[in-house]
């Protein structure tokens, strides 16, 4: 990861106050990445900072599945992502789908303010960062008896 970070904010719709609410708080530290976000998080984040936030499609939409595949192909470093662990969500599926793709490729998720506030001022935010990628070669060359 290089020094400016790719920043992935997703917040669902009860927890986009927070979201807005610690981007304001954090808005020195963010200016210094790229920042990109889900269809109505992206763009509240967006106006909330003046900072452009480069915008997916909603996450029920697809968005969630956008960003899990800008994962996959290393244009997402980090992801902020504030889900609300208390409402049942429809795109449930692709919640979890994207925290998978996060874990399998390494990349540090924050799911909450206070994991937030830990990562974004760690001294590796400021830094490159050398992320142990993993080794699929193995899995894709796997032997499947058909």
């Amino acid at each position: 990861m290089e020094v400016k970070k790719k920043i992935a904010l997703v917040a669902h719709d009860n927890m986009k106050k927070e979201m807005i609410s610690w981007c304001r708080r954090n808005q020195e530290e963010l200016k210094g990445h790229r920042l990109f976000g889900t269809g109505t998080t992206g763009r509240l984040v967006s106006e909330a900072l003046g900072q452009e936030v480069v915008r997916f499609i909603s996450g029920p939409l697809g968005g969630d599945q956008q960003i899990g595949a800008a994962i996959a192909t290393g244009e997402i470093d980090f992801l902020i992502f504030f889900w609300d662990p208390l409402e049942a969500q429809p795109h449930d599926p692709d919640i979890k789908a994207l925290l998978r793709l996060a874990a399998v490729w390494n990349i540090p998720v924050a799911c909450n303010v206070a994991t937030a506030d830990f990562v974004i001022s760690s001294p590796l935010m400021q830094k490159n960062y050398a992320r142990k990628l993993p080794d699929h070669q193995s899995h894709n060359e796997r032997k499947i008896e058909l």
